[in-house]
C-alpha cells in the first residue's frame, strides 16, 4: 500500500519523524508531501523543509519526499496514493483532522488513517518550537540537531 503523510513540517519535529518512521515500518511505500499551507507563514521554504526531513530518515527506506501546493486530494491522485496517514497529538488535532478526513473522503474517496502521537511527543508542535526558539528557549528535546542548526541561521 502506498500512503501519503502530508504536512507543513515547518520545522520537522521528533513527533513528525516518529510518525514517518512508524509508517515506514508498516507500509510498502511512503510519500511525504511537504505542503505550502496558505493559512501559515512558513519559516523555511519547501525545499529546505524537504531537505531537513531527508537528513533525518535512515536510508534505504521506502520513502519519497515531494513539495506541493494546491489540494491534497489532487496531489494524492497524481501520485497514486491509497490512503493518507496523519499523526494526531490531542483531541483538538483529532477534531480538525477528522473534518479534513471527511472532506477528502467526499472529494476523492480517499481514506485517512490516524496515528496517535507517542506520549513524549504529544505536546510538541512546529508552532510551539518556533515560538520557544524565538523567545530564546531551548528546543533541543523537540527537534534533531540538523533542524536546530537551521533554526539558528534563520
Amino acid at each position: 500500500m502506498k500512503v501519503l503523510i502530508p504536512g507543513s513540517f515547518d520545522p520537522p519535529t521528533f513527533g513528525h519523524l516518529d510518525v514517518i518512521h512508524r509508517s515506514i515500518d508498516i507500509f510498502e511505500k511512503v510519500l511525504i508531501g511537504v505542503i505550502s499551507n496558505p493559512s501559515k507563514e512558513p519559516l523555511f521554504d519547501g525545499e529546505t523543509r524537504k531537505l531537513m526531513i531527508e537528513e533525518n530518515i535512515e536510508t534505504p527506506s521506502p520513502i519519497e519526499i515531494k513539495v506541493f501546493d494546491g489540494l491534497l486530494v489532487d496531489f494524492a491522485r497524481k501520485n497514486n496514493i491509497e490512503a493518507i496517514v496523519k499523526g494526531v497529538r490531542a483531541m483538538t488535532d483529532f477534531d480538525y483532522e477528522f473534518q479534513m478526513a471527511q472532506v477528502n473522503k467526499e472529494l476523492d474517496d480517499l481514506e485517512t488513517l490516524f496515528v496517535p502521537a507517542k506520549p513524549e511527543y504529544g505536546y510538541v508542535s512546529s508552532s510551539l518550537v518556533k515560538e520557544i526558539f524565538r523567545l530564546g528557549g531551548d528546543v533541543t528535546s523537540f527537534v534533531p540537531s540538523s533542524v536546530l542548526e537551521r533554526l539558528k541561521h534563520e
